[in-house]
């Protein structure tokens, strides 16, 4: 079967940590798959803007067979916090051949939560996502908190909001610094499972972020991020996929299970 991240068993999927270059992504993307991950997602904040051309990313996307992603948030070196100019380059990769783009959730009016609710920016979400799929490309709309604790409605009720712009893909992250803040991921992961119709991404930021990662899969999210290995610029929250498929090969269970 085709690799895609619409693919529910293809869950391990590895982030291209900021590549410098596109010959350092093209690097990094024959590692992972020779890892064996699933599909890759690049994070275009470190790539020079004349690196960033549709010849380029194509080019990339050849190396391997396997599903792209690409991400250009905010602190991105060169372009920083204008939303309109990076939104560009993610269009470029669209019509590369990119599988997914990643939205923000606040894109064109930074908000708590990273979602906006003005009507004026969520339009002009609404128009970009038109233009994403018109290039043949899926969206992921994806919000940030890893400082804040969300209970499972409320994190319900975040994607379902995402999922009304259009997004394809639902993605939050919040915190997870403590035993009650993991409690409740259990809770929410099984709750977004039966309530949302679209794949989700549920992610914790703190202590016990790399727990619910593990399991993720296993409670329904669609999609996990780990690495190749770790470098000082990142954090390691993030699973490498070695270990994360290791993970998933010897823990003979799954939600989907009991409803057989």
């Amino acid at each position: 079967m085709k690799h895609s991240f619409f693919n529910r068993q293809d869950a391990a999927i590895t982030l291209l940590y900021s590549p410098e270059s596109i010959g350092e992504a093209v690097a990094l993307a024959r590692s992972a798959e020779m890892d064996g991950a699933d599909a890759l997602a690049v994070e275009l904040q470190r790539m020079p803007l004349e690196q960033r051309t549709e010849e380029n990313f194509r080019s990339l996307m050849r190396t391997v067979r396997l599903p792209f992603m690409f991400i250009d948030y905010r602190n991105d070196r060169f372009l920083g916090e204008d939303d309109e100019a990076r939104q560009q380059y993610l269009l470029l990769a669209a019509k590369a051949g990119a599988e997914v783009i990643d939205v923000i959730g606040d894109l064109y009016n930074p908000s708590p939560l990273e979602l906006t609710h003005d009507p004026a920016a969520i339009e002009k979400q609404k128009d970009l996502i038109s233009r994403i799929h018109e290039l043949g490309a899926k969206v992921l709309m994806s919000s940030h908190m890893t400082n804040t604790e969300r209970s499972a409605e409320e994190v319900l009720e975040h994607l379902q909001e995402q999922s009304s712009r259009g997004a394809d893909i639902l993605k939050i992250v919040v915190a997870m610094g403590t035993e009650k803040a993991m409690l409740e991921g259990v809770r929410t992961l099984l709750l977004l499972h039966k309530e949302l119709d679209k794949p989700f991404v549920f992610l914790g930021g703190g202590q016990y972020g790399r727990f619910i990662r593990y399991i993720g899969p296993k409670l329904g999210a669609s999609i996990e991020f780990a690495v190749h290995d770790y470098s000082p610029n990142q954090s390691y929250h993030q699973p490498t996929i070695r270990s994360f498929k290791g993970v998933m090969e010897h823990l003979h269970w799954d939600v989907n299970d009991l409803e057989s």
